[in-house]
Order: C-alpha cells, then structure tokens, then sequence
C-alpha cells in the first residue's frame, strides 16, 4: 500500500497545495516550478491558490508550519526530568520523523536555496519561528539575548543536520543522529559561553543604564539646564 504523502487527497486546499509543491520539488528544480504547476497538480484554481498563499516561498512556510504541528501536538512531559539536550534531541528527531515523508522534496528545496542568499534568508526567518517552538517543547528558554543566539544557532545548526538527513540511507538513521548529537554538543558549549559572558557583562549594564537615566533627569535632555543662558 502506497503511504506517500501524495497517495491520499487531503480536503484542505491548502494541504493538498502543500503536498503539492513538495512533490514537485521531489522531481524538478524548485526554480523552475511554476505557481499554475502547483495549483494544476494540487486540483485548484490559482484564484484560490492565491487565497491560500502569495507565493512559493510561502507555502514553504506553510509545510513548515504543519510539521511544527505535529511536533507540538506530539509532545509530552516524558523527558522533563532529562538533560537539555536529551529533550531537545528527542524533539528534533521527532521533526525529522514528521519531515520523513516529503524528503526528497526537502533535499530539492535545500540543493535550491544554496544558490539563492536572499531566498535563503527568507527560510532562515521561517527557520527562527520554527525553531523557537522546538526550543519551548524541549522546556529550553528562547527569550532575550541569549535566546536569540540559541535560536540562531540552532537554525545554523539545523541545515547541517538537513543535509545529512536527505543523503542517510540507513534504516535507524545513524549518521543523522551522530550529526545531531554532534551539533547540539557543539551547540551547547556556544551557549555556555554567551551566558557566562552575559553574566560577567550585567553589572557594566546596570551602571550604563543607571548612567543614562541620570543623565536624563537633568533638563530631559541629557545635559543640566541652565536658566541663565536661556534667559539671554
């Protein structure tokens, strides 16, 4: 029995449009893949194709969306008392195992967007969003400074892994793994070492911002006010 993701004809337009794009890229160069190609194939018009998405780049932003989904609908409080990054491993193989189905047109995506900078940095902000959700499942802060580092870091991260992950043959994925392990590893010690130079940097904070708002309260200005000059 055929499980591929294009086998059965999803009700919605927007995943059938999806699914769609997916195996389309699968087959052909994602540039060449035409907006009336993937309405054609997903059996909608490109009237409402266009009240589905705006673009290509878009509908990517959409498969990105359902696989978050199905991570976040998928998660447990199991591996709350685990290490960091045990829970965060378990997440994002938990994302490969939902992206298993559409890899071909994931490594047709990939082989695209690394001849294409601003296409690129495009997926890196839908990569931000998805990323910073896979941190919240795994119980890991996002938020601040430091957040954004591990967001980053972990985009920067996550390709790596993709690129491993569409060339892996073996059945239990172990030279996936092994690339992951190796990034969070690699990762980790990033992140250690921005939040203890976060934390050496606090105090210097606190006097700068303590300075600024003194300053401030001289004439709300920045600088003492002196009545006399004014007066001339």
């Amino acid at each position: 029995m055929d499980s591929s993701p294009q086998s059965k004809t999803p009700a919605n337009p927007r995943d059938r449009i999806v699914d769609a794009l997916l195996a389309l890229a699968a087959d052909r160069s994602f540039e060449d893949i035409t907006i009336t190609e993937i309405a054609a194939r997903a059996g909608t018009s490109l009237s409402e194709f266009r009240d589905c998405f705006p673009s290509k780049g878009a509908v990517l932003a959409g498969f990105s969306r359902r696989i978050d989904k199905i991570v976040l609908d998928g998660s447990s409080d199991d591996l709350l008392g685990e290490p960091a990054k045990e829970r965060l491993f378990d997440v994002l193989m938990c994302r490969l195992d939902a992206m298993a189905p559409y890899k071909a047109g994931i490594e047709g995506v990939l082989a695209w967007a690394r001849g294409q900078p601003l296409e690129a940095a495009a997926l890196n902000r839908v990569a931000l969003n998805s990323m910073r959700f896979m941190l919240e499942a795994a119980g890991l802060d996002a938020q601040g400074s430091v957040g954004a580092v591990k967001l980053q870091g972990l985009c920067v991260a996550w390709v790596r892994i993709l690129d491993v992950w569409v060339k892996d043959t073996d059945s239990g994925l172990a030279p996936t793994m092994a690339a992951l392990d190796k990034e969070l590893t690699r990762g980790a010690r990033i992140v250690a070492r921005v939040e203890d130079f976060h934390r050496l940097a606090s105090p210097l904070r606190s006097f700068l911002r303590a300075a600024f708002d003194t300053r401030r309260g001289f004439g709300g200005r920045g600088r003492p006010r002196n009545d006399g000059a004014e007066a001339l």
